[in-house]
């Protein structure tokens, strides 16, 4: 019988050409971000789509460096870097130097988390882990629980799966979710996904400060209940994607128990205020939830992805735990992460919170999160002195929603203007600015994640949008 060779495969009789591999790789990086310039070069879609396309993928280099080369072009030439100053536009973080070192284990060895049989000791690290996490929340000791996950919108829906399953024998058409009307739109994808359609959640309205309204969520659940419907849960946000805004969960704790309603906090974005030092005390409330989302990828500093559902009794779990005789033998002394997930085959992704806890420790990792915070609310204020610039609200998180509006311009005008404002910034490659919609209106957004960002940075971009501004209206009135 012959064996393909086998020169490519992680083994020790490999080591050498392991290793050898690696460090080219780690030199060719190295090399091409020292060229970074901008956070991006604003490639236009259709140039790198030919250029993927044009690969014959039947045909191999075989050599590294041609193969880091053609990559360069196809990908790292064009790449957003979210580690330049220039990038403010969405929840991407430039990631920390231990989770980097630890996503060298987590793909080199390849662990699965599911069963401890394919990770022994890392079964126990990513328990450890959700342990430390369910602590700082304020969770019981004795119950809390959880799992990593791939991302907010996976634990959003296994939380929501957990609350359906308290519920679901009522009948899947009468379940209500409740959420913020400015909440993550994951909530609606869960809601479609378990198959309570599209009406099954309910939006409340913000106040001023975008944040969910208790008086109207509590008309809100005295409808369900009056239509004979079933409060399955209720989901409050700590960070909304927009403003990041933090809803008022002890008032929305108060209204869950009293409607006996499972209370699911998504703290994709604010969750990081968990490491806090000084603003631990926005998330008072978080303890009362029955479950949290924390993206650890977003404002703990982490690669994508690294994600955890926390919940606050483990018995709410098995309603997502499937038995399997080859997989989850009912062994109390080799425990299986895999009953607690909605995946099977799952990546060691707690390595990297791991090791940045060991090598930097938590206050270090809220000091940045704490850094962004404030250098949004600086932005803020120079901003407010800019005549043409109009701010939707002030930052509660690291969000400013903004836009280009010189007085006497009219709704229409504005729209089209910041819209090519965004689209002109992104194809110079110096400066990347996202885009949302308030009251139907377009509006431009920083999002500051970078702890390295100064205020002058970021006020250049706005320089830039208002130089941009201006001569998108004077080439219209030519």
């Amino acid at each position: 019988m012959s064996h393909p060779s086998a020169h490519h495969l992680f083994h020790p009789a490999n080591a050498d050409a392991w290793a050898t591999t690696v460090l080219s790789g780690v030199a060719h990086l190295g090399r091409q971000l020292a060229e970074v310039d901008g956070p991006s070069n604003g490639t236009a879609p259709e140039l790198a789509a030919k250029l993927v396309a044009d690969v014959d993928l039947d045909t191999p280099l075989n050599d590294t460096t041609a193969a880091l080369e053609e990559m360069s072009r196809l990908y790292l030439d064009d790449a957003v870097w979210f580690h330049e100053p220039g990038y403010a536009a969405h929840l991407n973080c430039p990631v920390v130097i231990p989770a980097l070192l630890a996503e060298l284990y987590v793909s080199s060895v390849n662990s699965s988390l599911d069963t401890y049989d394919q990770s022994v000791g890392g079964t126990f690290i990513e328990r450890h882990l959700i342990d430390w996490t369910a602590a700082r929340i304020g969770f019981p000791e004795t119950t809390a629980d959880g799992i990593f996950t791939s991302g907010g919108t996976q634990t959003n829906l296994q939380a929501l799966h957990l609350a359906r399953g308290r519920v679901e024998r009522r009948g899947l058409d009468r379940l209500r979710i409740f959420a913020s009307a400015d909440g993550h739109f994951s909530v609606q994808k869960a809601a479609r996904l378990l198959g309570l359609g599209d009406d099954a959640v309910v939006c409340i309205p913000v106040d001023e400060r975008h944040r969910m309204r208790p008086d109207l969520l509590r008309g809100a659940l005295d409808r369900c209940l009056a239509d004979g419907n079933v409060p399955m849960a209720v989901v409050a946000t700590a960070g909304t994607t927009d403003f990041g805004a933090i809803d008022p969960l002890d008032r929305v704790a108060d209204l869950c128990h009293t409607y006996a309603t499972w209370f699911h906090v998504d703290a994709a974005y604010g969750g990081g205020l968990l490491a806090s030092p000084r603003r631990r005390h926005l998330l008072s409330g978080i303890e009362r939830a029955d479950s949290v989302t924390v993206d650890y990828h977003k404002t703990w500093f982490q690669p994508v992805s690294a994600s955890a559902l926390i919940v606050r009794d483990t018995a709410t779990l098995r309603h997502i735990t499937w038995y399997a005789d080859y997989l989850n033998p009912k062994d109390a002394a080799h425990p299986n992460q895999v009953d607690k997930s909605m995946q099977t085959t799952r990546r060691f992704d707690a390595l990297k919170l791991w090791l940045t806890l060991r090598i930097m420790g938590p206050d270090l990792i809220g000091d940045y999160f704490d850094t962004v915070i404030d250098l949004a609310a600086e932005v803020h204020d120079a901003m407010v002195q800019c005549p043409d610039i109009e701010l939707a609200a002030e930052p509660t998180l690291s969000t400013l929603v903004f836009r280009y509006r010189p007085r006497g311009a009219d709704p229409a005008t504005t729209d089209e203007v910041n819209t090519r404002i965004r689209a002109a910034l992104f194809d110079s490659g110096r400066a990347m600015v996202a885009s949302t919609k308030v009251d139907g209106e377009v509006w431009l957004k920083f999002t500051l994640l970078n702890p390295m960002a100064t205020s002058r940075n970021i006020l250049d971009i706005v320089d830039r949008v208002r130089v941009t501004g201006a001569e998108i209206l004077t080439g219209a009135a030519r």
